[in-house]
């Protein structure tokens, strides 16, 4: 036994229903070599990765029918990697990135029963520079600025990676962190367009979650 307990899902994104295997709940936690310790990863945050969120949910509906044509795809803190494996049925470009210890397998074991190739991955820590990742015009997250100092993190890795015509579409659900994340990413040249989405169905009008784009140069541009 791994230590931590799994569960099936069915969740149907873009017409298309895909079973995910996750964590049975919020209560899992197992890191019997420490490497999540090591990762700065806590008990309290441990079970975070494995699960199926809303947001998520958004990003990867949205990646149904987003433009992905010629890009080079990015999804940071991929978590069970819902978007990526939309983007890879799709035949999409695309590199999937976490940090969390078991990001990788389950990643790899969600395309796996859903008869799609491996999904490339990279062990992504945000503030740690990684000159081998390159450069990727879409850069995209789900519920990735959950903490205040991930504004800035996350800003400067979209300086790093982000080609000049690059676009980073992010979910957010409403936390109040993304306002600093837009004054950092508009140091850096880029605009910023939203769009109200329900993040379930008790959301009612006006929606708190929101598709956020960041583009430089102008208004992004939606499949």
């Amino acid at each position: 036994m791994p230590g931590y307990v799994t569960r099936m899902l069915t969740v149907r994104l873009g017409g298309h229903d895909y079973r995910i295997r996750a964590l049975s709940d919020l209560q899992q936690f197992a890191d019997p070599n420490g490497l999540a310790e090591r990762a700065g990863i806590s008990s309290a945050l441990w079970s975070l990765f494995g699960q199926v969120w809303p947001s998520g949910r958004v990003l990867a509906e949205a990646m149904s029918t987003f433009d992905v044509a010629g890009k080079r795809i990015l999804e940071v803190g991929c978590g069970l990697g819902l978007s990526s494996l939309v983007l890879q049925r799709r035949r999409a470009n695309v590199v999937a990135s976490d940090h969390h210890p078991l990001a990788k397998s389950f990643l790899a074991h969600n395309a796996a029963i859903n008869h799609l190739p491996a999904i490339a991955y990279h062990d992504l820590p945000w503030a740690v520079p990684d000159a081998g990742l390159g450069k990727f015009d879409l850069i995209i997250g789900s519920d990735i600025l959950y903490e205040r100092d991930h504004s800035a993190q996350l800003a400067a890795l979209m300086h790093r990676h982000a080609t000049p015509d690059a676009e980073v579409l992010i979910t957010d659900p409403g936390r109040g962190n993304s306002s600093p994340f837009t004054r950092a990413m508009a140091t850096q040249g880029y605009g910023l367009s939203e769009r109200r989405s329900r993040f379930n169905a008790d959301d009612v009008e006006p929606f708190r979650g929101r598709l956020l784009s960041y583009r430089r140069g102008g208004e992004p541009v939606h499949a």
